[in-house]
């Protein structure tokens, strides 16, 4: 099993900058993409940014030029650093991982619980 735990959400003022972070933990043999999904209330789900394992990076075109995705592999921690925010960035962002493990090198998605950033005009 994998546990994926996120930290750094908070409340921010418009135009400040919050940097979040995920760890993942247990039985890992390699990760490929990881990355934050986010979820605005009323809306779906919808990626952020995300980070193979060679480094290439993917972002919402909402969030280009101001969130920036990195990864620790030997860690196994991601990090979103997100500058000058906008009351439209507020929603609860979640941790996903694609993690490879086992003896059959499995590929299985997982989840974090989420962590809330609110952003204030």
């Amino acid at each position: 099993q994998v546990q994926l735990v996120e930290s750094g959400g908070g409340l921010v003022q418009a135009g400040g900058s919050l940097r979040l972070s995920c760890a993942a933990s247990g039985s890992i043999s390699s990760i490929n993409v990881i990355g934050w999904y986010r979820q605005a209330p009323g809306k779906q789900r919808e990626l952020a940014a995300a980070i193979t394992n060679a480094g290439s990076t993917n972002y919402a075109d909402s969030v280009k030029g101001r969130f920036t995705i990195s990864r620790d592999n030997a860690k196994n921690t991601v990090y979103l650093q997100m500058n000058s925010l906008k009351p439209e960035d507020t929603a609860v962002y979640y941790c996903n991982a694609e993690v490879y493990s086992g003896p059959f090198y499995s590929r299985h998605d997982y989840w974090g619980q989420g962590t809330q950033v609110t952003v204030s005009s």
